[in-house]
């Protein structure tokens, strides 16, 4: 059956159109009679059609999310138009005179001649960079072949590796493309994939002063003394969009813990099922924390970023004109991109994000998600809950020890409820974006009165840090390391995931679904010749497939050949067969829709961290 949901998820997806901002908001969420989730909402009167939305809350964002719509689309979607939508540069009709006429004289220039002058001068700087790398393609054809690269010639090899070395030279839309690229294996050969994979930011760090700047302007004008007890000024991390800093709020500003979805039981009923909850299953206890990540945009990113995208709009619609390569529209590839890095740019929908995946999982175990401080969430600053954890890729180094199979179970169990049950999937799953904390299990709460105990950070002992500081010693030492481990187990103590990093998720929209039960349904039934079909039928371009009935017999063949071995499950790795889905679907040019391949590529993630805890792990179970 687990083979029927990974192979399931395809469809097309219809076009997107842009609607102004006020009929996003009247549609999705009812502003006229109220203006819940907005910080300093606006007076009601709309003069001229236009709702000034500059202060749009990350409550809004999740509210857009959660309102069931009939146009189709997916909450991603919809937070993404109302975000471009609130930066669309206009003219407010309150504004005459002489200073309506500055504003348009401004935004003329702005638009129509300093905006097309940045770009091309972007344009010449691109082509510093790229001309060598096209001048070199012929190198792709000399050397001996590599094994353990696909038989990939030594020249390929090298040439991905100047291919990538310029995209971390032109910039953050250009380094994104190469990790988007990476998780493309449906259109790339996978030896590209893998260099891509290794491709980081060499981004500078943008200077303190612009982030305090910035931050201060997040906290209403709150002097940044007055916001932090600590600040780290060295940033934990740069990336290409942004840099990410560590702090503890002062204790007014501090959130009390996690009453945005968990408050205190406050009848009889609910306390009882909190206890029988105890009873059935090791419930983590919360405890909240000061601490938080600050994760802050670099200065002009957002612009330098559009003028990347038009600039790859061009190139793509070029390209596409050849007729080798017309099946891989690259034209809709970049405008996906384009949705990908847009949805990055605002760190609103990130919190919003959050959110709703802490509502979706604030009754299960298997994983949490880090509190944001919607309050303080600006486009360019998002402020939220320190993930106090250790990395999981220190268990897949170390080993797991005592907690291999709990771990692995419990990631497993995470990412099915995403796919099957939430339809929200983490689109970013890899080791560096999962912790591992340690808790002690909550205990009964026998008094049928109100709870006393405070709630407060700054009354709470952080059990976290305690373990962390037990096995920080033991790092790049696999037997004293799960010696410790089997100690803390000992005491008591339970490990649980963290999934930080929620900027991309994947959600199917009310068409994809129904593509998704249709396949799922004909592999369920081991009919792979159907499921071929339904592939082809559903992809971007069924004209431009080749050999569709091969194709479906392939299917068939390879679905008959997972029936034949479910006596044996062991031994087949799940990664294995959607590698050669992703081949054939390459071979034959059958075009699957982003949502798909993104979980495709969750699941082998997945199935690569699994099986390094627990090589026992079956995804078929």
């Amino acid at each position: 059956m687990r083979a029927a949901l990974v192979l399931a998820h395809t469809s097309l997806r219809p076009a997107s159109r842009r609607l102004p901002l006020r009929q996003i908001c009247q549609r999705h969420l009812h502003l006229a009679p109220r203006w819940r989730g907005l910080r300093n909402p606006p007076k009601q009167n709309f003069r001229g059609g236009r709702i000034l939305l500059a202060l749009l809350s990350p409550a809004a964002f999740v509210r857009l999310s959660e309102e069931d719509s009939e146009d189709g689309k997916t909450p991603e979607e919809h937070m993404l138009e109302a975000s471009r939508a609130e930066i669309q540069k206009t003219i407010p009709d309150t504004v005459h005179g002489l200073q309506r006429a500055w504003q348009s004289l401004y935004l003329f220039l702005d638009t129509c001649v300093y905006e097309p002058i940045a770009t091309g001068l972007r344009f010449l700087h691109l082509v510093v960079i790229f001309v060598p790398v096209i001048v070199t393609v012929p190198s792709i054809w000399f050397g001996r072949k590599v094994r353990e690269h696909g038989n990939e010639r030594t020249g390929t090899l090298w040439w991905y590796g100047f291919l990538v070395s310029s995209m971390e030279r032109a910039g953050p839309a250009f380094i994104k493309l190469g990790q988007w690229a990476a998780s493309r294996s449906d259109i790339f050969p996978q030896a590209m994939c893998r260099v891509m994979s290794s491709l980081h930011s060499n981004a500078p760090a943008h200077s303190l002063a612009v982030t305090k700047k910035t931050i201060v302007k997040a906290f209403g004008g709150r002097s940044f003394d007055e916001i932090f007890e600590e600040f780290q000024e060295k940033p934990l991390g740069v990336g290409a969009i942004a840099q990410v800093y560590k702090a503890k709020l002062r204790a007014d500003l501090a959130a009390p813990g996690d009453d945005d979805i968990d408050p205190d039981p406050r009848n009889l009923r609910q306390r009882v099922r909190k206890n029988v909850d105890v009873l059935v299953k090791s419930t983590p206890q919360r405890v909240p924390s000061s601490y938080v990540a600050i994760k802050v945009l670099h200065p002009k990113v957002e612009r330098i970023v559009r003028r990347d995208l038009r600039i790859m709009s061009f190139f793509a619609s070029v390209l596409n004109v050849i007729p080798t390569i017309e099946w891989l529209s690259l034209p809709d590839e970049v405008l996906q991109f384009g949705e990908m890095m847009r949805l990055q740019l605002d760190l609103r929908i990130e919190a919003a994000n959050l959110t709703m995946f802490r509502k979706k999982f604030k009754d299960r175990t298997t994983a949490w998600f880090p509190y944001p401080y919607a309050s303080y969430t600006t486009r360019q600053v998002l402020v939220e809950e320190f993930a106090q954890g250790i990395p999981l890729a220190a268990f897949l180094e170390d080993g797991g020890g005592v907690f291999q199979q709990e771990i692995a179970d419990e990631g497993l169990d995470a990412f099915l409820h995403m796919l099957l049950i939430d339809n929200f999937v983490h689109a970013d799953l890899h080791p560096g974006n999962i912790m591992v904390r340690f808790y002690k299990p909550e205990q009964l709460s026998l008094p049928l009165g109100r709870s006393k105990e405070s709630n407060s950070p700054t009354n709470s002992t952080d059990v976290t840090e305690e373990v962390l500081q037990q096995l920080r010693p033991f790092r790049h030492q696999p037997k004293a390391w799960i010696d410790q481990l089997a100690k803390i187990d000992q005491e008591g103590y339970r490990p649980q995931l963290i999934f930080i990093d929620t900027g991309l998720v994947t959600a199917l929209n009310n068409t994809n679904r129904a593509n998704f039960l249709d396949l799922f349904k004909a592999i369920a039934e081991f009919d792979g010749y159907r499921a071929g079909q339904l592939m082809v039928e559903r992809c971007r371009q069924p004209d431009a497939v080749i050999d569709r009935e091969i194709f479906a017999l392939k299917m068939q063949h390879l679905v008959l050949g997972v029936k034949s071995s479910t006596f044996a499950l062991g031994n087949v790795k799940i990664g294995d067969i959607l590698n050669e889905v992703l081949s054939m679907v390459r071979n034959h040019h059958v075009r699957l829709e982003g949502d798909f391949v993104n979980v495709v590529i969750s699941i082998l993630l997945l199935e690569g961290i699994g099986r390094s805890l627990d090589p026992g792990l079956d995804l078929f179970k």
